[in-house]
This record gives structure tokens, sequence and C-alpha cells, in this order.
């Protein structure tokens, strides 16, 4: 049996991510189903279990870092890693608020994990939420949030009691939620960010005590788990708060037109920003004009802004206004019976998911159809953010191209999922973008899946693919000695070729796997690569090889300052 923490140590923080992500995988849906406020768009589970994920893969990062080490890294690179990592992959309202707790705890943690700490990180991260949101509402997750913090106050010695305390605090608080919020009550069902916070919190109980808290009714209640509504009770979500029949079986989002409806705004937007704080200061006042339910969290210069507005445009102009915004989401809600959900057309029978490496070829594959995931430099796509694109896509029948070999073992994951909520998945195991861009060109939706699928496998199997880099210090390759700044040619994931600079280099590799034979060449440019090498290249293949094709497409701001496909 594994030795039970004194403190919220590095590993102790790595367990609760993971357990974390493990509880919240497990309720997403049911979660998804009671999100009734504050717009009915039953994303709330999904939301928080992307942003855990983004969490717990920043601190295994950290752990990665220190592989050949022989301690583990401290606790507060730990807690500050979970915390960026909420930060940047904060999804929605309820996940742009987790990651503010989150980010107040590690404040506090980053100093000591006893105790006395966590019960300041509990209150800290309460407060810090309240904050961060525009106007705060009692009976949603910031109730349940500055609950569990009272409970763990007091002067108990004990982690493990501590913990305990802020659970058991945060599920009573949870089961009131219906009496606050007139829309949770209608519904009969509790809030649901506030019940993702308990899965949370129910985690980090699991990881400092090495038991998983009761799912039952609330401890030292006397009473068996009752109905919201009076009617039967047909499950216990996480924290033993009961959903009444009706509530958690419900495929989509709930009705409650008297609270989110009337006409609410049309578009959610959200964005990271770096900027000044004072410039932040200005932009909550101006996006809370525009809108509502706005959550502005971070500092140290990086921010995420949540806001659901009319002028989607003047949302992101302000942000533009304070700083730099970027990772810009936009999602359209649709007025539909006098309430807000999300559009629900008929699910088309076929549609492709693309991981693509940059802005330009995200734009080659949309226009062929194609719906997109970039993976920007150094930030590979979670498994959650190729779920949710597979569910974008709104299709039967979904063609999985992840583009990357260190993807496999994450879009397989990707792919179980969707299978689990009905969706047809096929997984081709494309290890290269030049690669995905032969298979979705062979694409026939209208043809056989299965059919369909072997084709395009066959035509990202026949394509041989290559890029180049930068060596970023000095190592052996397959090819020799390199030396930092040198330029690699990497063929199939090998280093082939170390030349001093793109042109020669492009060139050789060219030549090598022009070598084996082939009919058509294609390049992609990285942002920073002239079109002057562009020109060059075609000359040298059309000079070289008579019968060969040339393709060139712009990849945007991409990790490798040239692709290579040879079909």
């Amino acid at each position: 049996m594994p030795q039970l923490p004194d403190d919220l140590d590095a590993v102790a923080v790595r367990t609760w991510c993971s357990l974390a992500l493990e509880a919240l995988g497990r309720e997403r849906a049911e979660i998804d189903a009671i999100n009734v406020y504050p717009i009915a768009d039953g994303d709330t589970g999904t939301n928080l279990y992307l942003t855990v994920e983004s969490a717990a893969a920043a601190v295994e990062a950290v752990f990665a870092a220190h592989e050949t080490g022989t301690t583990a890294p401290a606790t507060a690179d730990a807690v500050r890693a979970m915390a960026h990592g909420a930060l940047i992959g904060a999804r929605g309202n309820s996940g742009t608020i987790l990651a503010q707790l989150l980010r107040g705890m590690a404040g506090v943690l980053a100093d000591g994990g006893d105790a006395a700490h966590l019960r300041l990180a509990l209150t800290r991260a309460a407060a810090a939420a309240r904050q961060a949101v525009a106007h705060p509402v009692e009976g949603t997750v910031l109730t349940v949030a500055t609950a569990a913090a009272e409970a763990a106050q007091g002067d108990e010695p004990e982690l493990r009691a501590v913990v305990r305390a802020a659970y058991e605090g945060a599920r009573a608080a949870l089961a009131r939620t219906p009496e606050q919020l007139a829309v949770l009550g209608r519904a009969g069902v509790v809030d649901a960010g506030g019940r993702g916070l308990v899965a949370v919190l129910g985690a980090l109980v699991e990881a400092v005590t090495g038991q998983a808290p009761a799912r039952g009714p609330r401890a030292g209640s006397g009473k068996a788990a009752a109905p919201l509504d009076g009617g039967s009770v047909v499950g216990l979500p996480v924290g033993g708060v009961p959903v009444p029949a009706g509530g958690a079986l419900v495929e989509g989002p709930l009705d409650c037109p008297e609270d989110v409806g009337g006409g609410g705004p049309a578009f959610e937007v959200i964005y990271l920003l770096e900027a000044r704080d004072e410039q932040v200061d200005r932009l909550r006042t101006r996006l809370d004009a525009l809108g509502d339910s706005l959550v502005v969290v971070g500092g140290d210069g990086l921010w995420h802004v949540h806001v659901h507005v009319d002028d989607a445009g003047a949302a992101v102009e302000a942000g533009v206004e304070a700083g730099r915004p970027y990772r810009i989401r936009i999602t359209h809600f649709a007025t539909e019976s006098g309430h807000d959900v999300r559009v629900q057309a008929e699910p088309a029978q076929r549609a492709v998911v693309v991981v693509v490496p940059g802005d330009g070829l995200a734009g080659l594959c949309t226009e062929a159809g194609a719906t997109t995931v970039i993976a920007r430099p150094g930030e590979p796509p979670a498994s959650g953010e190729l779920v949710e694109a597979i569910r974008r896509a709104h299709a039967r029948e979904v063609v999985l191209l992840p583009n990357d070999a260190a993807l496999r073992h994450t879009a397989a994951a990707a792919a179980e999922q969707a299978r689990t909520e009905g969706v047809r998945v096929a997984l081709v195991p494309t290890r290269a973008a030049v690669q995905g861009i032969a298979a979705l060109a062979v694409h026939e939706p209208d043809r056989g899946f299965d059919e369909d699928v072997v084709a395009m496998t066959a035509a990202a199997g026949a394509t041989r693919y290559a890029e180049l880099a930068v060596a970023e210090r000095q190592s052996w390759t397959m090819a020799g000695i390199c030396q930092a700044g040198d330029i690699l040619g990497l063929i199939d994931g090998d280093v082939a070729v170390i030349g001093a600079d793109v042109p020669a280099t492009a060139r050789t590799v060219l030549d090598r796997m022009l070598a084996a034979g082939g009919e058509l060449v294609t390049l992609v440019l990285g942002e920073d690569v002239p079109d002057a090498l562009a020109d060059a290249l075609e000359e040298h293949v059309r000079e070289g090889y008579l019968a060969v094709d040339t393709v060139v497409y712009r990849g945007g701001h991409q990790r490798a300052p040239l692709l290579i496909g040879i079909e």
C-alpha cells in the first residue's frame, strides 16, 4: 500500500489531478445533463473535464522533466504547473472558474501543503473565484467553493481531516443549491459546476487519505437520500446528491425558459490574453457592458477571458485593445422556443477530423470539409480536445487523422470515448500532416464507410514524409553529430541530413526521397519561410524529375519551417 502523504507534496498533487480527471470522466455525461445555468447548453461536465485534463498534462510535464533525477519535483513547481495548465486549457464558464480556484490554491500551496496551508488555500481560492466573476450568483459553484473553505476552518492539525471537512462542506452546500437558485429548483437538479467541484474535492480526499469518499447520503444526516422534487431517485451522482427522475437521464440540455431565455446573448467568446493588470481592469468594465457571464481569471501578464455577448467581434476587439488575445474560441447560441440552446442540426452521415500543425493547413482542410484541431508548437492536443472536435463534427461516422505519431495513443483514447457516445470512428494512423492531406484528397463521403477508410489509409500509407527542423543542441543522430543551429532533414521521422541552411538541406532531402520514385511533391511552408524558397524547390524538382508535379501550401505558424510529402 503506498504511503499516504502528511502534506500535499508534488506526488500528491499529481495523484490528485489524475484522480480528478478520472472522476470527471466518469461523471461528465451526467454533469452535462443537469447543466441549466447560466446557459442550458449541456457542456459543463465536458468543460470541467477538459480543464482538468490540461492541468494534469501540465503536472505530468513537470514530472517528465525530472525523470532523470533522483527526487520528485518541488511542490511549488507542481501546483504552479497545475494552475497554469488549468488556465490555458480552461473551457466554458465552469472551467474558467475552476481554473481560478486552482490558481488561488496554488498561490498558498506553493509555500506549504500542511493542514494550515490547505485551509488558507481553500479560503484564498473561494475569494479569488468570486473576484473573477463580474456578478457572483449564489447557488452556483462559487457557493460550493465558499462552503468548502468555511467547513475546513478550525485548528485541526491533520491534513486528512481538513480535506474531508472541505469535501463534506461542499457536498452539503451542493445539496442546497436548488433552494438558492430558482432555475435549479424548477429543473429539480443541483448546480452542475458545483457538482463538478465536489468531484474534484472528492479526488483530493482520495489522494490524501487513500480512500474514495462515500457517494451515498451525506454523512451524519441520518436520512436517506431524497429526490429534490419529491420524485423517485434514479441515480446518485458524485457527492451523494440525488438527481430526480428526468434529470440525470435526459439526453440534452434542460429547459428553464424563465431564467435562461428571453433572448440572451448569441455568442460565447473565450480567449487567452497577454496584458498588463491595469489594461485588464478596463477590459472587465468594457466586456461587462457588452454582455453577461463575464469571468476574467489569471494574473502575471496572462489571463483567461470568458463572456457571453451578442457582438462577438466587439468582445475580441476589446481584447486587442487590452493586449494580445489568442486561442480565440467563439461559440454561437441560437434562440429557440424562448431559451438559449446550442444549434442542433441533424447529424451528417460522415465527417473527417484532422489535426494540423498550423493555421494555414487548418484553412485548407476546412475548405475541404474537415473539422480541424490545431496542434500549436509545444502544445499537442489532449484526448478531450479531440473528442470535442468529433462532437463538433456532428456526424454518425468520423474518420480521425492525428497526423503525428506521438498522438497515436491520444487519438485512440479519443476515438474510444466517441464510440461510447454512439459515433462510429475510424482512426487512420497518419504520422504527418502531408499524409493527412493525401488522405483527405481521396475522401469520398458518398461511398461506403469501410471503403472510404481503406482508400484514405492507402493514400496516407503511400505518402512518404519529411520535415526540416533546427537543432536546439549538440546531439548524436542517425546522420552523425549535429550542432545547435544546424538544419536537420528528417525523413519518415529519422534524421537523414544535417545541413547549414534550409534551401540546401531541402534540396538534399528531396533528392534522397525522389531517388525512390514519386509522382507528386507536396511542400508546406512555415510562417517565416519566403515564397522564393518554394519557387526554387519547384524549379529543382522540375529540372531534375520531369514527370513529377509540385504543389505548395502555406502552413502558417507551425513548428517546422518546411514539411515535404512524396506520393
